[in-house]
């Protein structure tokens, strides 16, 4: 009898093993992508959404030149000054923030500085990138999408005054450098040598991207953290 109960618990336990061993693999390749295709949707709303309104701007060109024709004729130049100076904010809403050089890069760096920007997050950023790098534009968009989706969680933690982002990239040796760092509250968490998020759910896949994305292309990881700021580091080769 002892025996038969020894022999089904060893069954179980070898049943469960062989489940962990291919079955987790798969679950967890499944949330990875979905995720993945989660933050490519998003970032091509964001997009979208922010060529939709300098579009809208554009279509509007007209009726502003008869507006300022109008005041211009009234000799109503204070209204007219004041107008100008309206139509300047409105298209530093809509217009480009950065131009890196690379489509790719553009597109997902504008749409997170425009919302940036609606956040009350100040921020510094310069960008050069090639345009023809060999990192797909799923790779790219993932990873700078995550950097700068994790640092505007964080800043939204601290207040108005003290929120800041610094983004700079470039090309440094042949390595494509990604550097990003923000205000954020407090330390941020470790397990042993790693940071977690503290979010909840798909996304903290984030962090797990990131990791992957730069694995993938034989790069360079750095994360660091001291009260009040986080910084991250990634380089990647560009030269075979």
């Amino acid at each position: 009898m002892i025996w038969q109960i020894i022999g089904i618990f060893l069954a179980l336990l070898v049943v469960n093993l062989l489940l962990w061993i291919f079955a987790m693999p798969r679950y967890v390749n499944r949330r990875i992508l979905r995720f993945q295709n989660e933050q490519v949707n998003r970032h091509y709303d964001e997009v979208e959404n922010m060529y939709r309104k300098m579009r809208g701007w554009r279509h509007d060109y007209h009726n502003h030149i008869q507006t300022l024709k109008a005041y211009m004729s009234l000799t109503q130049y204070e209204e007219a000054t004041r107008y100008l100076e309206q139509l300047e904010k409105d298209l530093t809403a809509v217009d480009t923030v950065l131009r890196t050089g690379n489509v790719m890069v553009d597109a997902i760096l504008n749409s997170k500085l425009s919302l940036i920007q609606e956040k009350d997050i100040k921020v510094d950023a310069t960008a050069v990138v090639p345009r023809d790098i060999p990192i797909s534009d799923i790779d790219l968009s993932v990873l700078i999408g995550n950097l700068m989706d994790n640092a505007m969680e964080a800043c939204a933690k601290v207040p108005v005054e003290e929120r800041f982002i610094r983004v700079y990239i470039d090309v440094i040796k042949k390595q494509l450098y990604i550097s990003v760092t923000n205000s954020t509250y407090g330390m941020a968490k470790r397990r042993g040598e790693r940071f977690i998020s503290d979010k909840q759910g798909s996304h903290g896949f984030g962090l797990l991207r990131i990791d992957d994305i730069v694995a993938k292309h034989g790069g360079y990881l750095n994360r660091q953290a001291e009260e009040g700021i986080f910084a991250t580091e990634v380089m990647l080769p560009i030269v075979k």
